[in-house]
């Protein structure tokens, strides 16, 4: 796999993901406070060192690394470009290449992140915002079974801003939801 592979693979991901941020709801709208979900980076996987290290290569001729924290045991990159991608309305400027924990259906584009308003710093919290972003939240995923749901604090070593996580997941596409911009995330391991 190489970029130009994820550049072809980019209308279809973008297409899909888009559908499922509309079946849930989370399309960037603004709320009574003028705050709005945003899509703060997209993510990759990849199946072997030698592809992720090629990735990161490619990618480092379009932007920067911010970040190459070891989380769950493995190394993540996240670089930030110097041309943002286009999926929809929203204007992604982060990649999040994590190298391989474990063998993948697929390759490519896996999932985005959305950050809801509401810097939420708990679970309960977060999950206010998203009832908060779409109060039917609910009736979405009771009515369709093929909607996994994993709720997760993922942190990097000296990472000291609290970041929970819910994901949604449907068929090879994933979408997650939490309250802080992997920017501020990156601000907050140079912090500590």
């Amino acid at each position: 796999m190489q970029y130009q592979d994820l550049t072809q693979q980019w209308p279809a991901f973008s297409k899909a993901i888009l559908a499922f941020t509309h079946q849930l709801g989370l399309v960037a709208q603004s709320n009574s406070n003028n705050e709005a979900v945003w899509c703060d980076h997209v993510a990759l996987r990849v199946n072997d060192i030698a592809t992720a290290e090629s990735l990161l290569a490619e990618f480092k001729q379009r932007g920067k690394v911010i970040s190459d924290s070891i989380i769950n045991g493995r190394p993540i990159y996240i670089i930030e470009l110097d041309e943002p991608l286009t999926l929809g309305g929203w204007q992604i400027d982060c990649v999040e290449l994590p190298f391989p924990g474990k063998h993948y259906p697929q390759q490519g584009w896996e999932h985005i992140e959305l950050v809801l308003p509401g810097n939420a710093a708990s679970m309960a919290e977060l999950e206010q915002a998203l009832h908060a972003v779409n109060p039917d939240i609910d009736t979405v995923l009771a009515n369709d079974c093929s909607i996994k749901i994993k709720r997760s604090s993922p942190q990097a070593a000296g990472e000291t801003l609290a970041n929970p996580t819910i994901a949604f997941k449907q068929g090879d596409i994933c979408i997650k939801v939490h309250s802080a911009g992997i920017k501020a995330v990156v601000a907050s391991e140079s912090a500590a």
